[in-house]
């Protein structure tokens, strides 16, 4: 399978950044862009993240090789039922949403008389929003979750994988369902406990804050109907991960009583540990 025509349902950082590195990489490709604001759609011709306009999803899917769903999670739903007659008998459909298990069963169901769908889950981005903010190498070196099934075409499989390749990304299959797993762990977790750290903040204290809290905080900028989104569609896994959370802190807890001044640097040593050869481990990757 080859993609020369890529329609892209919703171009905001993602969406538009993969616009503009499929035209950078990807020889005589024509990007069609569906977004429901004309602003929006004029900004992403402006910045040449895509080449086409449309505002109507069943219209800029119709003759579309790939398409490609970027909205958020929660409009997922509307959007397959808008396109689910319209997209091209054989063609392929993936994702970039950051939940898999609800968003494969749904596509698969809704797609299986036309389209392929491959779940993709591509670890790139930042809190930032818009596609103002979108760049061609945002994908560069970064990790894709490809989370195939037993209905997932091979064929199908293989180019989506092929497509992020091109792009720059490692690609890791992943089980829908083990991805929400982990994922609330890691990305979810990390948002939702950003938001608790300025949630919990004295306005006095905010005053003296310094660049490691605004480090630690960062996430917490990110688009917050987007998060509402992905934090209810995997609610089960974040609340069992904030339940293994809750357990670290009652242990910190207690180690904060007299006495347990060498235990507490040791539970500090292993994680400074764990986190140093966890970021040598993510720096052989990139290289290799």
């Amino acid at each position: 399978m080859t993609f020369q025509r890529i329609s892209i349902l919703g171009v905001g950082l993602l969406g538009g950044s993969i616009g503009m590195a499929a035209k950078s990489l990807i020889n005589n490709v024509t990007i069609i862009g569906y977004g429901h604001r004309r602003q929006t759609l004029d900004k992403a011709v402006q910045f040449g993240a895509i080449d086409l306009a449309c505002d109507d999803p069943a219209g800029a899917v119709a003759e579309a090789d790939l398409t490609i769903l970027c909205t958020p999670v929660g409009l997922f739903p509307q959007i397959l039922d808008s396109i689910q007659g319209a997209v091209r008998p054989g063609s392929v459909v993936t994702d970039v949403g950051s939940t898999k298990k609800s968003i494969v069963r749904l596509a698969e169901k809704k797609l299986a008389q036309t389209a392929h769908f491959v779940g993709s889950h591509p670890m790139a981005g930042s809190e930032k929003r818009g596609v103002e903010f979108a760049r061609p190498d945002l994908f560069q070196k970064a990790i894709c979750i490809t989370t195939p099934t037993r209905k997932t075409n091979p064929d199908a499989l293989t180019a989506v994988e092929q497509f992020w390749q091109t792009l720059g990304m490692r690609i890791v299959r992943v089980d829908p369902a083990r991805h929400d797993r982990l994922l609330a762990d890691v990305s979810h977790l990390p948002h939702a406990l950003a938001s608790a750290l300025i949630a919990m903040q004295r306005e006095e204290g905010l005053e003296l804050s310094g660049k490691g809290f605004l480090d630690t905080t960062r996430i917490a900028g990110g688009d917050g109907n987007l998060w509402r989104d992905i934090f209810l569609d995997n609610r089960d896994n974040l609340k069992a991960s904030i339940a293994r959370l809750e357990k670290q802190l009652r242990r910190l807890k207690g180690l904060l009583e007299p006495g347990k001044g060498a235990a507490l640097s040791r539970w500090l040593e292993a994680n400074a540990t764990r986190r140093e050869e966890l970021v040598k481990r993510k720096l052989r990757e990139i290289d290799a």
